[in-house]
Order: C-alpha cells, then sequence, then structure tokens
C-alpha cells in the first residue's frame, strides 16, 4: 500500500490535465454539490418541520461574505497547489512538491476551511437549519478523513519536513 501511494503521487501531470481535473472537481463542488445542500435541506427542513431563519439583508449580507470569503480562500489554496506544488487537490494528482506558502503557512487546510465557510454561507443565505447542520456533519467527516488518511499520506511522501510544518501551522483556525 505505502509503495503504490508513493508510486501515484510521484507522477507529475502536465498543466492541461491538471486543468482538467480541475474543471470536473469545479463542476462537482461548485455546481453539484450546492444544489443538493439547497435540493436536500428544502426537503429536510420540510419533512422535520423545521422552522427558517430568514432575515432577508441578514441572510444575503453575512451568507455573501461567506461565500466569497471561503471561495477566495479555495481557490487561493488550489493556485498554490497548481502552481508552487504542481498538482491539484485531486488525489490522483497529488503535489509533487510539499506547500508551506500561503495560504499554508496560516493553516494546514485553508481549502478545506475555505470550503466550509463557502457551504455555511450557502446555508445562511438559505436561511436552513438543516443545511447549517449538514455542513457542519460534513465539515466533521471531511476533517476527520484528512486526519486520518491524508495527514498520514502528508508524513509518508514528505516525511521530516511534512513534520516540522504540522508542528508549527495549526491544522484549521488559521494563524496570520
Amino acid at each position: 500500500m505505502k509503495d503504490r501511494i508513493l508510486k501515484q503521487a510521484a507522477r507529475e501531470y502536465s498543466p492541461r490535465a491538471r486543468i482538467a481535473a480541475l474543471a470536473l472537481e469545479a463542476v462537482f463542488f461548485l455546481l453539484i454539490l450546492p444544489s443538493a445542500l439547497t435540493a436536500g435541506s428544502a426537503n429536510l427542513d420540510q419533512w422535520l418541520a423545521l422552522p427558517r431563519f430568514v432575515h432577508p439583508l441578514a441572510n444575503a449580507l453575512v451568507g455573501a461574505l461567506c461565500i466569497a470569503g471561503g471561495l477566495l480562500f479555495a481557490l487561493w489554496s488550489i493556485y498554490a497547489q497548481f502552481t508552487i506544488g504542481r498538482g491539484t487537490p485531486v488525489p490522483l494528482m497529488a503535489t509533487q512538491k510539499l506547500v508551506i506558502q500561503p495560504p499554508y503557512s496560516y493553516c494546514r487546510n485553508p481549502m478545506t476551511l475555505g470550503a466550509i465557510g463557502l457551504y455555511f454561507g450557502i446555508a445562511i443565505v438559505l436561511g436552513s437549519i438543516s443545511a447549517a447542520l449538514l455542513v457542519l456533519l460534513g465539515s466533521v467527516a471531511l476533517l476527520s478523513y484528512i486526519r486520518r488518511v491524508e495527514e498520514k499520506e502528508m508524513e509518508l511522501r514528505f516525511g521530516q519536513a511534512y513534520g516540522e510544518y504540522k508542528k508549527r501551522t495549526p491544522f484549521l483556525i488559521p494563524r496570520f
């Protein structure tokens, strides 16, 4: 298993292949997942008879700030992986270099933090309790996966350099 992970991670892909992978990922994370969150939470709210927290101006402003901030942080992270790390967030096209420059110097998982902000922003715009709960559950699952799987892979791939980075950089909550 260890050899397979290292072999797959060592393969470098062309910029064109990485852009194609990012385009597919964008469709999923920016279209399909938000649509599923919107439709699923509407059904859950109705089924569970949950009230909406609707204050149109507040929902729009706070939600838009979360969406914009989350999206920008996630895109900055992807850009850093693409340019500095010569890889993508797609596990099959892993970075070739450990990225420790901003935004990765602020926290080890800025893309995840950005995605959480983005999806919580959508939940706020919707005014949906179930959407917020779905984002919370999805976030816990994703962060658990990162801790248990991705961090082990990073330690395997980058060794002591990752260990030192891990000691000085917080997991999720940024330190500027």
